[in-house]
């Protein structure tokens, strides 16, 4: 039997309700911008996705790539599991965990998609082959082994070489996550943590202290 008694004390810092800024969209991103710049931290953009699929949860991890006034953005393809999904129920909650920092955030929201031209513009800025993948992998399908990404892999170097314009997949593109709760998180001492969530009331932004 594994043993999973080992415990540690968190003590790496403190979250007061008059520290903290009046929207959580700025708290957010200077926790994310301290996540950042800690050189510990490997992938400070990484959020888990949660999406439910017939009623059951769905989750997995990917990259936060936009914060703005709208909400929190990643990109996917469409025709994959989470598309899918959040297409039949456009909603989704998202967790960032910092571990060095002892830090998590929590999100839960509406979800939309992106525009034609919000999605085009990220995908230009991709690495070339970033973008020949998007349009190599029919994800989330069963496939019958490596060798098909890598030939058409291959196949899509021929059609488009590096520098040439490649058209983004009209079935790739982003999803946004407009905030309707978001819960900060900072590990205390004997396991009594910091926890504020903001939730809104009447278009406004409230704050309240969660028990941890």
């Amino acid at each position: 039997m594994t043993d999973f008694s080992s415990r540690r004390d968190y003590a790496a810092g403190e979250l007061h309700e008059d520290e903290v800024l009046a929207d959580p969209v700025l708290q957010f991103n200077l926790w994310l911008t301290a996540a950042v710049a800690d050189e510990r931290i490997d992938e400070p953009h990484a959020m888990s996705l949660a999406t439910t699929e017939d009623g059951q949860p769905k989750c997995r991890i990917v990259l936060l790539r936009r914060v703005d006034e709208t909400g929190m953005s990643f990109f996917t393809n469409y025709d994959s599991d989470k598309g899918h999904q959040l297409d039949q129920n456009p909603y989704a909650a998202l967790t960032f965990y910092w571990g060095p920092m002892e830090r998590q955030v929590r999100v839960e929201g509406a979800v939309q998609r992106l525009s034609a031209k919000a999605s085009d513009d990220y995908f230009t800025s991709r690495p070339y082959m970033s973008r020949l993948g998007a349009l190599a992998s029919p994800q989330s399908t069963i496939i019958a082994d490596r060798y098909v990404l890598s030939t058409r892999m291959e196949q899509l170097k021929g059609e488009f070489p590096e520098g040439s314009d490649i058209p983004r997949p009209q079935n790739w593109g982003g999803f946004v996550v407009a905030p309707e709760m978001i819960e900060f998180w900072q590990g205390r001492r004997s396991r009594l943590h910091d926890r504020l969530r903001y939730s809104k009331a009447s278009g406004e932004w409230m704050v309240q202290r969660l028990a941890p």
